[in-house]
């Protein structure tokens, strides 16, 4: 019964992962009335996150260089605000490099 079971299991597993890798057409985001872009070379970091507890996802884009983050509100809808520099203490945040 056991090898069966497994056999069940792991030919349920690889269906459900064939399918599971579908993804939509990609499409360029706005934000404000300009494209999300990130600077050269373009290590982005991109991540969803409610930052400021409006209950809207923003998104948080890491930059290479100089360890800096940009964060575009979410307004609902999916529309975002323009950009603006993570700030801390009333400064840009750097966040320093593994290198």
């Amino acid at each position: 019964m056991k090898p069966t079971l497994l056999l069940s299991l792991a030919f349920g597993f690889s269906l459900s992962a064939a399918t599971a890798g579908q993804f939509e057409k990609p499409y360029r985001l706005k934000a404000g009335d300009e494209f999300v872009r990130v600077e050269s070379p373009g290590y982005a970091a991109p991540c969803w996150a409610d930052i400021d507890g409006d209950g809207k996802k923003d998104l948080l884009v890491g930059q290479f260089r100089e360890g800096r983050i940009r964060v575009y509100k979410g307004l609902g809808a999916g529309k975002l605000a323009s950009g603006e520099w993570l700030k801390a203490g009333g400064k840009v945040a750097i966040v320093p490099g593994v290198w």
